[in-house]
């Protein structure tokens, strides 16, 4: 039951916070009337990172040559046991599979459970990371250009510092979450964000006026992003502190899930372009 969990645990990290971005790009597009993809929050996703109420960057460290070597080694070590999955497929088979494929990104995320459940519970191996970024391709198929690690969640600085230099980039964390009444953090770990989660916003009849504007596009997200397309909740949501949370009927987490890094091997021999927080 344990390995179950932990495993839930570790595949849906990924899951949760592309959903809510998935969230945020729909409700753009409805606010802007276009159907472009990479305009929205989710074409950001994983190409600009910045510190915000829920999420929580560790601090830069000066850089020492000893991180510089690190971080050379690093990025030949990836380069090294990653340079297979230049081709997608030679990923899915290994396990990588991607999240919302037909929202469009900037970055791709091919998640592997059992990696990812591994990095959750201590084991990092450069060679074996949680998800793997791609790029997808104008005429088909997918361009490799990195990697995206996990840690524990109670890791110190210190800690995470031994796996990636803090010197180099930053981990992340999502942080100061609000959960709506009846939606557990369990619910968030095993994918439950559909709508029957919530029957009071099934329907454009009974949805509050701040879900959407009326029927039709709405009516759609919130059908299929259930919970996430009320705005105040989630991993982009309004509400980000305890108080306003507890007004709102919901539940406070102060995390959910545990550290993120990623990292871009194949961008360039310089290290603040490999470790950068921008995707090239």
């Amino acid at each position: 039951m344990k390995t179950r969990f932990i495993s839930l645990f570790a595949a849906v990290a990924l899951v949760a916070a592309l959903v809510s971005y998935a969230v945020a790009h729909d409700m753009e597009d409805m606010d802007s009337g276009s159907d472009s993809g990479g305009t929205g929050a989710m074409g950001q996703m994983g190409a600009h990172m910045k510190m915000s109420d829920h999420m929580t960057m560790t601090e830069t460290r000066p850089m020492t040559p000893a991180d510089t070597q690190r971080g050379e080694q690093i990025v030949a070590t990836m380069r090294a046991k990653l340079v297979k999955y230049e081709d997608y497929k030679v990923a899915m088979a290994d396990g990588y599979l991607p999240y919302m494929e037909s929202v469009p990104q900037d970055v791709y995320h091919f998640a592997n459970r059992e990696a990812t459940a591994s990095e959750y519970m201590g084991d990092f191996d450069l060679a074996r990371p949680g998800s793997l970024l791609y790029e997808k391709k104008t005429f088909g198929g997918y361009k490799l250009v990195g990697a995206m690690y996990d840690a524990p969640a109670g890791d110190t600085p210190e800690q995470l510092d031994a796996l990636i230099p803090l010197s180099l980039s930053h981990w992340h964390a999502h942080t100061n979450i609000c959960l709506p009444k009846g939606v557990t953090e369990e619910d968030v770990m095993n994918g439950n964000v559909a709508a029957r989660m919530r029957p009071d916003i099934s329907s454009a009849a009974r949805a509050p006026e701040e879900f959407g504007r009326g029927t039709g596009a709405g009516d759609s997200v919130r059908m299929r992003v259930g919970y996430l397309a009320d705005p105040r909740f989630g991993f982009t949501g309004t509400i980000s502190n305890q108080p306003d949370c507890e007004a709102a009927d919901g539940n406070f987490h102060k995390q959910i899930f545990g550290w993120m890094i990623h990292v871009y091997p194949f961008a360039s021999d310089d290290l603040k372009v490999a470790f950068s927080l921008e995707a090239p």
